[in-house]
């Protein structure tokens, strides 16, 4: 019986406390409380000058301060002060994913009245922008911004890669310079892009062409992948660096067997991290692509249409029936950056090695 009693009190006495969780009761009171003061905040706003969420927002936030301000009195500076800028902070949260989750519900609530079942896979053919929803699709433009976001992959992904290796394996006398034109081509403006490609390519071959508008694109999504190439590389053990160079391998071939391996996922990451950065360019696009109402499976023969062209061309008509189409392509491409960026967080975290 001693013993049972002893391991009975040696399990309580283990059992870790949690001060930061608070009672049932606890938070029974205060999301009354808080219902309370968005009542009254609710109340202010319709008698007073403020106006719309905004407003609310406003007022709401200003009682929550001084409630908290009121029960912080008497329980020390310290817990005071961590009181008032946790409260801050939350504001400050709230405020930054307020928009986004204002364009979000957006998108849905208009963006789902043009959707069905064939939108995705029907053109533009023989459809104009003021026919019912029902008709025509999104899937012409899905196809030429898949086909422009290819090209622009396979020719960036190697050379991202390759000056991440320079940055941080090779380490020659041109780092310094590398370095500095990756980060001033973060900075390039997407139309500067398009506009350097329509006096390049454009120009010279006299067609706006599918592979123009991925040189374009491809010249924005090179320093992405470069500078996340660099710092992927840069969490590579220096011991493994070691190993490989005590066992007599050379550096193209350590870089090649050992450190690349190592970091594949985080590659692949980078890669898609890129793609995502791209995939809703217009600017560029408007000088080198410009758009087509077909599919069209040749990016050499002349425009092609793309999902950013697509929503831009239909707001730009201005008919209600264009405009949700507008809204409906937005919400199709919203949701192939965040599945491009789903499958980024999957698989920069699937590799443990």
């Amino acid at each position: 019986m001693s013993t049972t009693s002893d391991l009975t009190i040696h399990a309580i006495e283990a059992t870790p406390k949690q001060p930061w969780h608070k009672p049932r009761a606890e938070q029974r009171r205060d999301a009354m409380v808080y219902l309370a003061l968005a009542v009254v905040a609710y109340a202010i706003v319709m008698v007073s000058g403020f106006a719309g969420p905004d407003g609310f927002a406003l007022v709401f936030f200003v009682e929550v301060l001084l409630l908290t301000i009121l029960r912080s009195r008497g329980i020390g500076k310290a817990k005071s002060t961590n009181a008032i800028i946790s409260t801050v902070i939350g504001a400050g949260a709230f405020v930054a994913f307020a928009p986004w989750v204002s364009i979000f519900i957006s998108l849905v609530t208009k963006g789902f009245q043009g959707l069905y079942f064939g939108y995705l896979f029907d053109d533009m053919r023989v459809t104009t922008p003021d026919d019912e929803l029902n008709m025509g699709g999104v899937g012409h433009a899905i196809v030429g911004s898949l086909l422009m976001v290819l090209i622009a992959t396979v020719i960036t992904l190697p050379l991202g890669i390759l000056s991440g290796v320079y940055l941080t394996e090779v380490r020659g006398r041109m780092t310094k310079m590398v370095r500095f034109v990756i980060q001033s081509m973060s900075g390039v403006p997407s139309i500067v892009a398009g506009l350097f490609i329509y006096t390049t390519v454009v120009t010279y071959s006299g067609t706006y062409s599918g592979v123009a508008g991925a040189l374009a694109l491809a010249v924005l999504m090179l320093p992405t992948v470069a500078r996340t190439s660099e710092e992927v590389l840069k969490l590579v053990p220096e011991d493994l660096r070691a190993v490989s160079y005590a066992l007599g391998a050379r550096q193209w071939r350590s870089s090649l067997m050992v450190v690349l391996p190592t970091v594949r996922s985080g590659l692949t990451t980078a890669a898609i991290l890129g793609v995502a950065r791209v995939v809703g360019e217009t600017a560029p696009l408007l000088l080198t692509v410009l758009t087509n109402n077909e599919f069209k499976f040749n990016p050499f023969n002349g425009p092609i249409a793309s999902m950013p062209m697509y929503v831009f061309g239909m707001l730009q008509i201005g008919t209600e029936y264009s405009i949700a189409r507008a809204w409906s392509g937005s919400l199709v491409l919203m949701l192939i950056v965040l599945a491009l960026f789903v499958t980024a967080r999957r698989l920069g975290g699937k590799d443990k090695r």
